[in-house]
């Protein structure tokens, strides 16, 4: 059984970056796109924690409401079709003919409506998306929940995500082995310690098959 992530690996995440920019700009708060980029870049080099808390306590401060920027985030923040990455339906496709395939994301109950459209939902036979479950990475029971759902082992079970924090470490807690893909949130350039953590590591979907016999 073969878990994605959404963001950063079935779809851009430049969408929800911006949002997040916007919403905080909304609540007040005053920085420049280049103090925004600089802090979003960190997050994505340390691979520790939420984005959307880290951004907020930086920008408005350690007592403001992360409920209220995910709101002001949410709505602005949706896939289009363009955001949907080259590599994602060929290589779902691809996959499909040989392994079951399932989803573990945070992300709206509303994602479906993207998946449907883009033409990926078919492929898909367990969803585990948070609002729908009412779990979230980097909880591991969203993972067990998915597996639960899939009938499958955790040593069965493959899980590829863009986060360590959020995908690979958790993945593998719950017994799964991990493909971190370097993109999306990912650093652009890993640290060796980084890349040891994952089973393996890939820059594009079209990497994954190749990867997924060897493991």
């Amino acid at each position: 059984m073969v878990f994605l992530d959404i963001g950063g690996v079935l779809y851009g995440d430049a969408g929800y970056r911006e949002a997040l920019r916007r919403a905080l700009r909304e609540l007040g708060a005053r920085f420049s796109d280049q103090e925004f980029d600089a802090e979003y870049a960190r997050c994505r080099r340390d691979q520790s924690g939420s984005f959307r808390r880290r951004l907020t306590r930086r920008f408005l401060g350690p007592d403001a409401d992360l409920d209220a920027v995910e709101r002001h985030a949410g709505a602005w923040w949706h896939y289009t079709p363009e955001d949907l990455e080259p590599d994602a339906l060929p290589t779902v496709r691809e996959l499909a003919r040989s392994y079951r395939l399932g989803l573990v994301a945070n992300q709206p109950s509303g994602v479906r409506r993207a998946l449907a459209r883009d033409g990926l939902e078919p492929y898909f036979e367990v969803r585990a998306v948070s609002d729908d479950v009412r779990l979230e990475k980097p909880d591991p029971r969203i993972f067990v929940h998915a597996l639960a759902s899939a009938g499958v082992r955790g040593d069965r079970a493959v899980m590829v995500g863009d986060r360590l924090d959020y995908d690979v470490r958790p993945a593998r807690e719950a017994g799964m082995r991990a493909v971190w893909l370097l993109r999306g949130e990912a650093p652009d350039d890993p640290t060796p310690e980084q890349l040891a953590e994952p089973d393996a590591a890939i820059r594009s979907l079209r990497e994954l098959r190749e990867v997924l016999e060897e493991l």
